[in-house]
């Protein structure tokens, strides 16, 4: 008769499964201090902040530095470039439509 306590191969995978399921569904922050002290004088203060969670629910809960940290986004740079460039050709171009507009309302003036 099999123990059930100790469940069978399947058993346990199923409930890493389950488990990663919940926790990347859910989410799951761990957070703690560390403080190093000598003489009840603090040298050191570390915090820890761990958040598991899916890249859906990241976003959902407002959590998208990812995609603007210029290591983890390859490209962003050229985009930014890119982004720069074409606001300049915007401002050239509005600057010619505008002249254009008042030469056009000169003229028709002195007809």
């Amino acid at each position: 008769m099999p123990n059930e306590l100790a469940g069978g191969p399947n058993r346990g995978s199923a409930g890493l499964v389950d488990v990663l399921d919940r926790v990347l569904d859910k989410g799951l922050v761990v957070a703690g201090d560390i403080k190093v002290s000598l003489a009840e004088v603090e040298l050191l203060t570390i915090r820890i902040r761990l958040m598991i969670c899916s890249i859906d629910k990241a976003e959902q809960i407002g959590l998208d530095w990812w995609k603007y940290d210029r290591h983890l986004s390859p490209g962003r740079g050229e985009v930014l470039q890119e982004n720069l460039e074409l606001r300049e050709q915007l401002r050239l171009l509005e600057r010619r439509v505008a002249s254009l507009t008042r030469s056009t309302g000169r003229r028709r003036r002195e007809r």
